[in-house]
């Protein structure tokens, strides 16, 4: 698939919220590549679909979309947890590369057997993880590699919500085979984001606590991880904070960083809007403070500019991938490494040990 000038066609399979808010609006965005076909047997989702947009085939099951494999040149696996690894080797076995959504599967060996298969096909595997391309996580990065905080100590990161009550639906659901709970859904985002920023990790404590009426599954998580670099990372995923924290605070040998606030781009999805100018930009209120030595809620520190959030970089790296052969944005040994973390958290969060890896 080099030096073609035809966009790529996309067949995407699932049109819940990772489907419809980010993975067919970011498709339907990126240069070289076009969104062929939707996958869903749901009507109102269906309608949803071609409303969105027009030029859209619909199927009803992957197997419809499997059987004209040739007429399509990339699958997008956007579906409930419990379908990823069925669908992605049945996506390679076809001959197509593969986007997975996070989390690739439920175990990392699992993820190691689809990244060998992918490997013996000569096939693309790749897994959205996103929010490597948050502003914040963009702004962070450059922080360390500039050495704006000297030698990290400490790396705290809370993905926090508000949520009592219950939605329902599979990611509240106890039974394993869904691979749900907040562990492996938002965890899958902060272990990854601690293993690009940190490396490796040696040890691995967590408590997983089910804290709402009538929930199934973990809501209320927190993972303490302790880097071979010697760097501690402090994760909390929950649907039940009533007072957010900080979404990083990062301390250094020179100085610490300490931003609030989501990412834009989530919201801005789920409001209709599409990558174009401005976007992923956050108003000045909102920057993170950089300093030592005073707390930022009493003017501490200086102000740091957010960078730009940029969800469309990783559709323009897997289409560059496939036209030019660019690396790989997220490669399935690296969600392999993250659900090597994650299996170890549950085991910690059951027995009550620290596991080491």
């Amino acid at each position: 698939m080099t030096g073609s000038s035809t966009p790529l066609r996309v067949g995407l399979v699932g049109y819940g919220l990772a489907g419809s808010v980010f993975h067919a609006p970011l498709i339907a965005a990126t240069e070289g590549l076009a969104l062929d076909t939707v996958v869903t047997s749901n009507p109102e989702r269906q309608r949803q679909a071609r409303a969105g947009f027009p030029d859209v085939r619909v199927a009803a099951t992957p197997d419809e979309l499997f059987a004209r494999a040739g007429e399509l040149d990339l699958i997008v696996i956007a579906s409930p947890n419990r379908t990823h690894v069925p669908l992605a080797t049945a996506a390679l076995e076809a001959g197509l590369p593969v986007v997975v959504d996070k989390p690739l599967s439920g175990t990392a060996a699992e993820a190691r057997e689809l990244a060998a298969l992918a490997d013996d096909r000569g096939l693309l595997l790749s897994v959205f993880q996103n929010r490597r391309w948050d502003n914040d996580f963009l702004t962070l990065r450059k922080l360390i590699d500039e050495g704006g905080l000297g030698d990290v100590y400490r790396f705290e990161s809370r993905f926090e919500r508000w949520r009592p009550q219950l939605k329902g639906g599979w990611r509240e659901s106890g039974d394993p085979a869904e691979i749900g709970g907040l562990l492996y859904d938002l965890g899958s985002h902060v272990v990854d984001q601690a293993l690009v920023l940190f490396g490796p990790v040696t040890a691995v404590y967590a408590e997983a606590d089910i804290r709402r009426d009538g929930a199934r599954t973990d809501d209320d998580t927190f993972i303490a991880l302790t880097h071979a670099s010697g760097v501690r990372s402090h994760l909390y995923v929950s649907a039940t904070t009533a007072q957010l924290g900080p979404r990083f605070r990062v301390l250094g040998s020179k100085a610490g960083y300490v931003k609030h606030g989501l990412d834009p781009q989530e919201a801005a999805l789920r409001d209709g809007a599409r990558p174009g100018p401005g976007w992923g930009t956050e108003p000045e209120d909102l920057w993170g403070r950089l300093g030592a030595g005073e707390s930022p809620v009493t003017g501490g520190g200086n102000p740091v500019p957010t960078l730009p959030g940029d969800y469309p970089a990783y559709y323009a790296a897997v289409a560059k991938a496939l036209l030019a052969g660019a690396p790989n944005p997220v490669t399935a040994r690296e969600a392999a490494a993250t659900l090597d973390v994650l299996e170890a958290a549950r085991r910690s969060a059951l027995e009550k040990v620290t596991v080491t890896l």
